[in-house]
């Protein structure tokens, strides 16, 4: 806890002086005022996180957490929950989405196991931080008790400082854990106040019986332990899961040491919904990558303000959304450094 503990007091806001500097910049540019909309945006923003004027191209890093789910169990999922593990193994081989889209990006990918129910051979790319083996189902009973869920957090902290450390400044928080829509569905209903039906969807594709049976989950568990609002590592102990924690450790870190937070999709968004109720200092430095067809997720940007990048009606998940999204802050970044300005292309300005 004491680690935590001093993660939240090192994270402080950014320099939002540097916003007029920065605007400036932009204005002087080769085009009419503000004719770059959201890249311009985008591109003081980062000057903003990164405290200064100078803009270098990103160094993005993916870490796909991956842990497995007492309540698919329960049926909360198409897929058995071997598939979990079969997935960790097709990130280790370089095939999944979240592996393309980072290849176009030149992203780093790790993978952390914090809580698959397999035992992984030693295996390049993969970082072994098993907290668990799956949570419990939050039907019956705590989905993490509160020193699994420090643990988790803890290894998702380590993560974004070892990816800081060498270098990477900009961080996705991917994920892979079949059933996780559905804890992710119950914490966007805890901390929000939303009905289970707003904020529920069909994660890999339920019809409308599955859907049903989905929100019923969903309202049994926030019916069940009754989350309190005052206590949010208890409320993600109760109704999260270890990489939705892990998620919410790898943010508070990225936000301690003044580095951005590309969200993916709705289990990424909602693990950084339980860091900023953890340490609300954390919601500056998120950056939505993505609109997801989740209904949750929609409903986790507007809490947090985040406007997403791009909507392409994903719902992949891994961090597939967020490595996308990457294209556009590297246009922003180009578009900051080397688009002439009315003075060095000798036409007359506004």
């Amino acid at each position: 806890m004491q680690r935590i503990q001093n993660l939240i007091q090192a994270v402080k806001a950014p320099d939002h002086g540097l916003a007029e500097a920065a605007q400036a910049r932009l204005d002087n540019l080769t085009k009419p005022l503000g004719a770059l909309g959201r890249l311009e945006e985008l591109a003081k923003r980062l000057c903003i996180l990164r405290g200064g004027l100078q803009l270098a191209q990103p160094r993005p890093a993916a870490a796909v957490f991956a842990a497995d789910h007492g309540v698919a169990l329960a049926g909360s999922s198409l897929y058995p929950r071997e598939v979990t593990a079969q997935m960790v193994y097709n990130f280790l081989n370089g095939g999944a989405g979240i592996n393309v889209l980072c290849r176009q990006v030149g992203a780093t990918v790790q993978v952390v196991d914090v809580g698959v129910d397999h035992d992984f051979p030693e295996m390049p790319g993969l970082i072994q931080a098993k907290v668990a083996r799956g949570s419990a189902n939050l039907l019956e009973e705590p989905a993490m008790t509160r020193e699994q869920t420090l643990e988790a957090m803890a290894a998702g902290a380590k993560v974004a400082g070892d990816l800081i450390k060498a270098g990477h400044d900009l961080l996705i928080p991917g994920e892979m854990g079949i059933g996780n829509t559905t804890p992710s569905a119950a914490l966007a209903a805890a901390f929000l106040g939303l009905p289970a039906r707003e904020v529920t969807g069909r994660g890999t594709g339920l019809d409308d019986e599955g859907l049903a049976r989905k929100i019923g989950m969903v309202e049994r568990a926030l019916q069940k332990h009754q989350p309190d609002m005052s206590d949010p590592l208890g409320v993600l102990a109760a109704l999260g899961g270890l990489e939705i924690a892990a998620i919410a450790g790898y943010a508070l870190a990225a936000a301690a040491n003044r580095v951005p937070v590309l969200m993916d999709g709705l289990i990424s968004a909602a693990g950084c919904l339980c860091a900023t109720r953890i340490c609300p200092g954390v919601k500056a430095w998120l950056i939505a990558g993505h609109a997801s067809v989740e209904a949750g997720q929609k409903a986790i940007l507007a809490d947090l303000g985040a406007r997403p990048l791009v909507d392409l009606e994903l719902r992949l998940g891994e961090g597939s959304g967020a490595a996308l999204a990457v294209n556009i802050i590297q246009a922003a970044v180009a578009i900051y450094n080397e688009m002439a300005t009315f003075e060095s292309a000798g036409v007359t300005g506004h």
